[in-house]
């Protein structure tokens, strides 16, 4: 069976809310949107204090060519546009918008009804990618860099396929196999569309075996679509980086940065990104909801919501039972990439993927000790690298060390911090090293030009 080449590490699972079919989460009384919801420049607000919106109404247009749009998921009225505290812990710009009812733009076909892109003859690249533009996807795996850009390649790069991650490598987290099972033909006519939108005839999805369900019933949908292999592939994990990814289904090697995967020919987006490139292109439906993993040990009722952006995270615990008292660490996202919160009062995002409660067990660190020189973090780097060496040089800040070395190459996985007997903190240590030596190469290249 396929899979990735370097490294990797095998966490265990705990798939607790695969069996819980998709639910539509409650309104929330007060929807907040971030204007920092994707990569690149945030989104500037159009709407103002007293404004009535719509579901499906435009709050803030995109503040460059990487960037987005931002769309209304309530409709009421803007209270305010103000800060608002993100998962990072940073007050940023936002809209608030004060609930009343739900009431929808027409233009917005919610219907059930499939429409296949043979009932679209009219539809080519141009008209694809411009309304997947002008409905703000963004990758919604996480990465959150905006679906139009990766749909034009730029001058010199050819796609010759396009790769659907529906590997959902994170423990804990299954909304991505949950969408498969109750959405494969519009994430199938979502994978036509992106194919269309980059010229090629070739599309995989690829999905870990741990997922036989969603991989019989994908391969089995797929059959009445031209050009589309459902490639099953070895529990990995992280399977679904991009770079991981494309070796595993194609066997190419993307080189380091700034090389990108439409370097070796591929482009890569995410199950649920598809799912919502058929919502914009065949519903004229904007990315204002997603579905979002809300799990954990203690959990009462992990579960997999159909929320609308702007939620708060409290709403969406509250609605899988509560906070359980045990409670040590709250991750937005999974345990192995996701990042600790905060505050509760966070809204939800197009980020959004994952709310992991962690008990006081799960959550406690272990004391770190001195490095044994074993090398099993370098045996686990899927991309390579020498981790124990990156984490020394950026705590001793040798940047110029840390740069030769390729810590730009560094995807964050974390398999080097779970696999180190010594407990260090390693991905730490990179994270830091990483940061600081991106803004030293843009600073370098900003002095140059």
């Amino acid at each position: 069976m396929k899979t990735f080449s370097i490294g990797g590490v095998h966490p265990a699972e705990n798939k607790l809310s695969a069996a819980s079919p998709i639910r539509e989460a409650a309104l929330p009384k007060q929807a907040v949107f971030s204007m920092f919801q994707h990569i690149g420049a945030p989104a500037k607000p159009l709407v103002k204090k007293g404004d009535e919106v719509k579901v499906g109404t435009l709050l803030a247009e995109a503040g460059g060519f990487v960037s987005a749009p931002i769309y209304s998921s309530v409709s009421g009225k803007v209270s305010k546009v103000d800060v608002a505290l993100d998962a990072s812990g940073t007050r940023r710009m936002a809209v608030y918008v004060d609930v009343e009812g739900d009431e929808w733009e027409e233009s917005i076909d919610r219907s059930t009804t499939l429409v296949k892109l043979s009932d679209r003859p009219e539809l080519d690249s141009k008209a694809i990618i411009e309304k997947v533009k002008n409905a703000g996807i963004v990758g919604m795996g996480g990465a959150t860099f905006p679906c139009h850009v990766k749909l034009s390649p730029p001058p010199g790069c050819k796609a010759e396929c396009v790769i659907i991650n529906a590997v959902e490598c994170e423990p804990y987290l299954t909304a991505d196999h949950r969408l498969m099972l109750e959405h494969p033909e519009e994430i199938l006519v979502g994978l036509q569309l992106i194919m269309k939108a980059v010229d090629v005839k070739k599309g995989y999805i690829g999905i870990e075996n741990n997922k036989p369900d969603a991989i019989k019933l994908m391969t089995e949908k797929a059959k009445g679509y031209e050009g589309i292999e459902i490639v099953p592939l070895k529990v990995k994990y992280p399977q679904g980086g991009e770079k991981q990814l494309i070796d595993a289904v194609i066997g190419r090697q993307v080189p380091a940065p700034p090389a990108i995967p439409i370097n070796v020919g591929a482009v890569v987006q995410n199950v649920g990104t598809a799912f919502a490139i058929y919502q914009a292109v065949m519903k004229n439906k904007p990315l204002f909801d997603r579905i979002i993993t809300v799990t954990g040990k203690s959990v009462k009722q992990p579960s997999n919501l159909l929320a609308r952006l702007g939620t708060p995270f409290q709403q969406l615990i509250d609605e899988c039972g509560g906070l359980p008292e045990d409670t040590g660490k709250i991750i937005g996202g999974g345990p192995m990439m996701g990042k600790a919160l905060l505050s509760l009062d966070v809204p939800m995002t197009k980020g959004s993927s994952g709310l992991l409660i962690m008990n006081n067990k799960e959550a406690r660190r272990a004391e770190p000790n001195p490095c044994i020189r074993c090398a099993k973090c370098v045996s686990a780097c899927p991309m390579g690298l020498e981790p124990y060496l990156l984490s020394k040089m950026s705590a001793k800040e040798d940047w110029e060390g840390a740069e030769k070395n390729d810590i730009t190459s560094c995807i964050e996985c974390g398999s080097c911090q779970f696999t180190c007997p010594s407990n260090r903190p390693l991905l730490d240590m990179i994270r830091v090293g990483k940061t600081t030596v991106m803004g030293i190469i843009k600073s370098r290249a900003a002095a140059k030009s």
